[in-house]
């Protein structure tokens, strides 16, 4: 990590919904020692979100803020230099990010966000992993909803199965929940850009190349009724699958074979139905622009539910692995996925860098990667199920 900085983290993006829940949660939970900064362009909204912290821990009254633009680079590289880890919640990543994430690679700072954007990891690997190999910098993307309970939770699974044989994993999503409008508007955007997203994804295929000796492959499948999840499985149009395999190809105790299928899992049949035609509908009103921008308005970044809302919702996604003769159930369960939950997986991912003996990567990595063991404990401790239904 690097030394002689003034901060162990950054939070950039705090006067945001998801932002803010980030920051109430260190402010709960974060070690007296942790040494941390807000950072943002609206000085009047960052001294109204200390104000909160401060009714949490009067200490955080006196707590600097820092000024910082995604259009003003000068104020990004100023930020990466002051942290150790920089945490952002600013999104869509595709448009506001690459001039954060690429300003912590030249530092040599750590960085994490919450991006479910394909296009946006892709380009990053393409114009920002070498360097942050070259100083040292890890670059841990989706560490929310998106995608640590799918990464963790085959990681966890694996675990349970023997080594050294090829392994089958497949993953089963149920949630009971509302998103934000940060969220929806990350959706809409990458809807609009499979294009350009599908382009960009070969230009790595090409760079990054495959493990040799080991196979590792993703499975899309069809609708089907899955015995396992007793639920309507869907495959899901997400970024998580890309990340679990990233993992896999990193990790070889993934075993010489690797497949991984990921699906959203919906009980009643007619509701599975109407959840594959409201995604198709949404997916073609996001390549006509008017309706695009008319979509775009009917949530604004920064929307989010109440907290009497957020306290009935919960996410569980199961986990089925086999291989080398033996079968294996998971689960990874938890409450409030879109946002409480998130931010407690945002920020303790920033604490494990800032805090934890990990392995020595560089360069953009995974949870699983890059962390693996100590952040499933600090998921665990903080309330997160981690649990074996079957063996």
């Amino acid at each position: 990590m690097p030394t002689g900085r003034s901060y162990d983290i950054v939070l950039f993006g705090a006067t945001g919904f998801t932002g803010a829940l980030t920051a109430e949660y260190l402010a709960r939970n974060a070690p007296a020692k942790l040494r941390w900064a807000l950072a943002g362009r609206n000085k009047a909204k960052l001294e109204s979100v200390r104000e909160r912290l401060a009714a949490i821990d009067p200490v955080l009254s006196e707590m600097d803020l820092l000024s910082a633009d995604v259009t003003d680079p000068d104020s990004l590289k100023a930020v990466a230099e002051a942290a150790r880890v920089v945490v952002t919640t600013v999104g869509p990543y595709v448009a506001y990010g690459d001039a954060l994430v690429g300003a912590c690679a030249a530092a040599g700072t750590d960085y994490v966000d919450l991006t479910g954007e394909p296009e946006f990891v892709d380009q990053t690997y393409l114009r920002h992993h070498a360097k942050a190999v070259e100083t040292g910098a890890r670059l841990v993307h989706a560490c929310g909803f998106d995608s640590i309970p799918y990464d963790l939770g085959v990681y966890f699974t694996v675990q349970q199965l023997p080594e050294d044989v090829p392994l089958t994993v497949n993953g089963y999503v149920r949630a009971s929940a509302d998103f934000s409008g940060g969220t929806f508007h990350s959706a809409i955007t990458a809807f609009s850009r499979l294009r350009t997203s599908t382009k960009i994804a070969g230009e790595r295929r090409r760079a990054e190349g495959r493990p040799e000796g080991r196979k590792v492959r993703g499975v899309s499948g069809r609708p089907h009724f899955a015995k396992d999840a007793q639920a309507w499985a869907l495959p899901a149009p997400t970024i998580d699958p890309q990340i679990v395999l990233r993992s896999a190809r990193a990790l070889e105790r993934y075993g010489p074979a690797f497949s991984y299928g990921h699906y959203i899992a919906v009980r009643k049949l007619p509701v599975a139905v109407g959840l594959v035609g409201g995604v198709a509908a949404m997916f073609a009103a996001a390549q006509v622009k008017p309706v695009r921008e008319w979509l775009l308005g009917r949530r604004k970044p920064g929307d989010g539910p109440s907290a009497a809302k957020r306290a009935k919702s919960w996410f569980k996604v199961r986990f089925v692995g086999t291989g080398g003769g033996k079968r294996v159930v998971t689960e990874v369960a938890g409450g409030d996925p879109g946002y409480d939950e998130t931010a407690k997986m945002l920020s303790e991912s920033a604490l494990c860098l800032a805090f934890d003996e990990l392995p020595t990567v560089s360069g953009q990595t995974t949870t699983a990667i890059a962390m693996g063991d100590a952040l499933l404990a600090r998921l665990i401790a903080a309330g997160i199920t981690f649990t074996v239904l079957e063996s």
